[in-house]
């Protein structure tokens, strides 16, 4: 995706020593260049050293605490499309997690994640594997690909790992929504599904260590459980 011609790229590298206000705005600049270049690895590392550093840190931290966890950090498993046989997994049987996954991308017309960024450390790999586990937790959150769904998933990743680009993306779509007024969706409905979804996030146990490779065969529903708490939208 070309960059957006009326935001100088100049503006789009973090100083050192920043200020929280300048980090805030070169991730916003970021978001709006983004969209469909989300493997740039230059956007992914910047937005990440202007608002998550910490957080990954923290993160990799709990991961650690589990033999599970030590070992995804050793072994770096990725779902990037390189290392997807997406003809294999629509082959399974309707209904398990590999199936799913590959129909998600047939049906939406998308490809999944890919990057060049240099894994350096557990910092970058944690980094990148949040940002492509993102297309599987549209399926086993059941949360939507519209402009509402997008939002109520990065709340649910807010209340689940506390990334902060999730909450920024939340709020800046939240304005969106607000000043469009155009999704169709009142306001008040608008507020508790996004509300509900953060509360889910919260709840459920951390997704970040999931061995989702492990569970290609597994259905859907089976994942779901173990990964998420109840929908309160559905309750």
């Amino acid at each position: 995706m070309q960059a957006n011609p009326a935001i100088d790229p100049k503006t789009l590298i973090l100083p050192e020593n920043a200020s929280l206000f300048t980090r805030l705005r070169i991730a916003t600049r970021i978001l709006m260049v983004i969209k469909g270049n989300e493997g740039n690895p230059v956007y992914g590392q910047t937005i990440n050293a202007c608002l998550d550093y910490n957080v990954y840190a923290s993160l990799i931290q709990r991961i650690q605490r589990s033999e599970d966890g030590r070992h995804l950090l050793s072994k770096r498993p990725s779902l990037e499309a390189r290392d997807l046989d997406l003809a294999a997994l629509e082959r399974l049987p309707e209904g398990t997690l590999g199936h799913g996954f590959a129909r998600y991308f047939r049906d939406n017309k998308i490809s999944p994640f890919e990057t060049t960024l240099e894994l350096k450390n557990d910092l970058d790999y944690i980094a990148k594997r949040y940002r492509e586990t993102h297309d599987l937790l549209h399926l086993v959150t059941g949360y939507g690909t519209d402009v509402i769904g997008e939002i109520e998933l990065q709340a649910y990743a807010l209340g689940n790992l506390g990334i902060r680009t999730a909450m920024l993306i939340v709020l800046y779509g939240t304005f969106q929504q607000i000043k469009d007024r155009q999704s169709g969706v009142v306001h008040s409905e608008y507020m508790k599904r996004i509300w509900a979804a953060y509360r889910r996030g919260r709840a459920s146990p951390l997704f970040l260590d999931f061995w989702f490779e492990h569970h290609w065969e597994s259905p859907v529903s089976k994942v779901s459980a173990r990964l998420c708490a109840p929908n309160e939208r559905m309750n």
